[in-house]
């Protein structure tokens, strides 16, 4: 008998099982399948969906009448709609201008289908959308009369829609917690439950969606309405839904498993805003409790290995930065003495992960921490921005906040980081000019880094005067072409913006000045220029004979602002009507401004208006 392969059959084995395990995690996750439309009711559909995202309609009315179209037209097909890829961007917007009938007509379709609903690619997200603005109507529905239902349609109010809906989901919440489209279901649940703002489903630190779904979300061009970005009042049951959901999760899940969601990829955002939302209905906080040890525990062996798990891993970081944030102080204090006050300066230099959570701590913990905490940091600032700013900023503001604690070591540090008395141009060792998008002629958006870069300087130049002379000296050194093409960037606009202060020595604003009055009128005409003009108004206050210079200049291009809808705003802002038809009128403002600037205390009237 040959000698058994003991080695192979086993692989085999286990290769036959990870397959079985495969194929069971296919079929728990199968994507759900409703029927087709046919080609005639595929086309109608995509036209349809098209002519709403162009808005080709002459009023309000005929949109709406529109509208009602498609929904009765969708009478019978919503499941097969929202599972398509096209026809689900349809139903999206549909949702987005949805009446409380057309909202109990979807309610009526997706029933009994809503957990299916949420596990699919493409209705997950018609599910968010429809979820948001039933949080609306809730609202609507408590202050106002509700819209009458017809004549043989039941009534069902948004509120116990909501609640069917969550009666139909909470028997799966253990698998929803960890799959990937209906984690980010779940989530808006929770905030609607809460009482928290819905964030916008585009912007970049928006919990709502993964990263690839804003974008996608982007260039499908479905624009947030105003139900987004804003909280809305819930009635009592919402608290009592949301105190079953938190109890549902502490039955199903031990200590271990809750940490081993902490530091899943999807799981840990749900388990982060369950911490987050508990203090509303549970004053223990026993999710907290349960993730970490109580006040009370000294060091533990198994919380020590899990907190420097988190604090190594980039998914487990972000659940500590989280959740430190919203925590009670004595919960965050705890952790902080008992396992990271010792090693500070190490976490900080770990760029992608603990130097987050070093930054929540700033902003979270008590005077006498934040004070050691800058005690700690500042001696090594430069090494902590060699490779991004984000923890300067976060130094500066914990120095400000605690009246400019270290603020002369702060300023040393940054003034050799930028090596400004060695004839160092600080704008090109901040935001690196001369291999950004300055000047450019393709038109290319400014970057990432060159916004992070400059509002970097921003805050260097509001922290310290020292850092606002170096800008200005840099501006006035600059060649006419390149500080034209600054004060024409999107981005670096802000920062010329930023040094052209009534805090700038008399000297230095007048040479600034003479090298800005060769542009104005091209500015003014320009988008971001303009508000560069728009600032030149208080900037020569006190120099009366350059404000009368500049609106000389504007003046004599009155045609041109005219035609331009940036212009027409500085002529505005300029007051160039009093100064063409009553100039003494136009003289007293500027009068009545250099006495209100003498009591700060009053508010500037005829500050330019912000855009």
């Amino acid at each position: 008998m040959g000698k058994p392969r003991g080695r192979r059959d086993k692989r085999k084995e286990n290769l036959g099982e990870g397959i079985e395990e495969t194929l069971a995690n296919n079929t728990k996750e199968a994507t759900p399948f409703f029927g087709l439309l046919d080609s005639t009711e595929l086309e109608y559909f995509k036209q349809a969906e098209s002519t709403l995202n162009i808005n080709a309609f002459s009023s309000s009315e005929e949109r709406e009448y529109f509208v009602a179209g498609v929904y009765e037209e969708s009478k019978g097909k919503e499941l097969k709609l929202v599972t398509n890829q096209i026809c689900s961007k349809l139903v999206e917007r549909l949702v987005l201008v949805a009446t409380e009938r057309q909202m109990r007509q979807l309610f009526s379709a997706f029933n009994g289908h809503f957990v299916q609903l949420c596990c699919q690619k493409y209705s997950s997200h018609v599910m968010e959308t429809y979820l948001v603005r039933m949080a609306m109507y809730v609202e609507k529905q408590m202050t106002c009369e509700p819209e009458e239902p017809d004549a043989d349609e039941e009534y069902v109010s948004m509120e116990n829609m909501l609640l069917f809906l969550l009666t139909e989901i909470k028997p799966q919440l253990d698998n929803l917690i960890v799959h990937r489209y209906a984690s980010h279901v779940l989530r808006v649940i929770l905030l609607i439950l809460g009482g928290k703002q819905l964030p916008s489903t585009v912007e970049s630190n928006s919990v709502l969606r993964s990263k690839k779904s804003k974008i996608a979300r982007k260039m499908i061009d479905i624009k947030d309405n105003e139900d987004y970005k804003r909280s809305y009042m819930t009635p009592s049951s919402f608290k009592d839904e949301l105190a079953d959901i938190l109890r549902l999760v502490n039955e199903q899940h031990d200590t271990k498993s809750l940490r081993e969601l902490a530091i899943d990829k999807i799981g840990s955002p749900v388990i982060q805003l369950l911490i987050q939302l508990e203090g509303i209905v549970d004053k223990d906080r026993t999710l907290w409790c349960k993730t970490f040890n109580v006040v009370s525990h000294e060091k533990d062996p198994k919380e020590e290995a899990f907190v420097e798990y988190l604090l190594s891993d980039a998914v487990g970081s972000h659940f500590l930065e989280t959740v430190i944030s919203t925590q009670r102080h004595k919960n965050v204090e705890r952790l902080f003495q008992c396992y990271m006050k010792e090693r500070v300066l190490k976490l900080a230099k770990r760029e992608t992960t603990g130097a987050y959570v070093i930054r929540a701590l700033l902003k979270k913990l008590k005077p006498a921490d934040q004070k050691f905490l800058l005690d700690e940091l500042v001696p090594h600032l430069n090494e902590l921005i060699v490779n991004g700013f984000d923890f300067g900023q976060s130094i500066m503001d914990t120095s400000q906040e605690r009246g400019d604690y270290l603020k002369p070591e702060i300023v040393e540090k940054l003034v050799q980081f930028f090596r400004l008395g060695e004839n160092s141009d600080i704008f090109e060792s901040v935001l690196r000019l001369s291999t950004s998008t300055l000047g450019n002629t393709r038109d290319d958006w400014p970057t990432a880094d060159e916004r992070r870069r400059a509002l970097f300087l921003e805050k260097v130049v509001a922290y310290d005067s020292k850092f606002l002379q170096e800008c200005v000296d840099a501006l006035i050194a600059m060649e006419p072409d390149r500080l034209k093409a600054m004060c024409k960037h999107g981005v670096f606009s802000h920062v010329v913006e930023k040094c052209l202060s009534k805090d700038v020595d008399t000297i230095r604003r007048k040479k600034l000045l003479n090298k800005l009055t060769e542009i104005i009128a091209e500015l003014a005409c320009h988008a971001t220029g303009s508000h560069i003009v728009d600032c030149l108004w208080e900037f020569t206050f006190g120099l009366n004979m350059y404000k009368d210079r500049i609106a000389k200049i504007l003046s004599d291009n009155r045609e041109l602002l005219k035609n331009s809808g940036y212009g027409r705003q500085v002529w505005k802002n300029w007051h160039m009507e009093l100064y063409s038809r009553r100039y003494a009128d136009w003289k007293r403002i500027i009068k009545d401004e250099l006495v209100r600037n003498q009591e700060p205390e009053e508010e500037t009237k005829h500050k330019p208006k912000s855009r």
